[in-house]
């Protein structure tokens, strides 16, 4: 893909720890994240714990498209050592937002082919990801990037 003309060219990085406030508030700024995230400032002790998790996990990414000094998308990327398809490493990707003000660039696919190209490198052979039922336009984005719904996924909260 080519990378979007912008004034401030956009840059995918690791996050770091000064990310971390504009990467919660991200994640809660839509209709579903909104009913389940703490939105900053001040930022929740529990996304400290999160991240520092994150951070001490090598097969964890947390990668980030930044413009400037502002964080305009993320993504959370896992490396995973898999029994099933002949010991097959697989990559599951999760927590993918781009800001509202900053989508319809390309930047979403920019970010998702970083994480493929990382995931590929890391010798995996399968990229999985979830999306909540209600986001169709997500659906319609992934699929555009050659994602197939396979699967039924479930989960039990605890």
């Amino acid at each position: 893909m080519e990378t979007p003309t912008r004034s401030a060219e956009p840059r995918i990085d690791e996050a770091g720890f000064a990310d971390l406030e504009q990467i919660v508030a991200m994640l809660a700024d839509d209709v579903l994240g909104a009913t389940r995230e703490i939105p900053p400032p001040p930022l929740d002790p529990c996304y400290v714990r999160a991240f520092e998790g994150i951070a001490a996990d090598p097969l964890h990414s947390l990668l980030v498209i930044r413009e400037g000094n502002r964080v305009i998308g993320c993504l959370q990327l896992r490396l995973m050592p898999s029994l099933s398809r002949r010991g097959m490493k697989r990559a599951l990707i999760e927590n993918v937002r781009v800001a509202k003000d900053a989508r319809g660039r390309g930047l979403g696919e920019f970010l998702l082919e970083a994480a493929i190209e990382r995931a590929r490198a890391a010798g995996c052979g399968l990229v999985q990801l979830t999306t909540d039922r209600q986001r169709l336009d997500a659906h319609r984005f992934y699929e555009r990037l050659g994602f197939e719904a396979t699967h039924l996924g479930m989960k039990l909260n605890l």
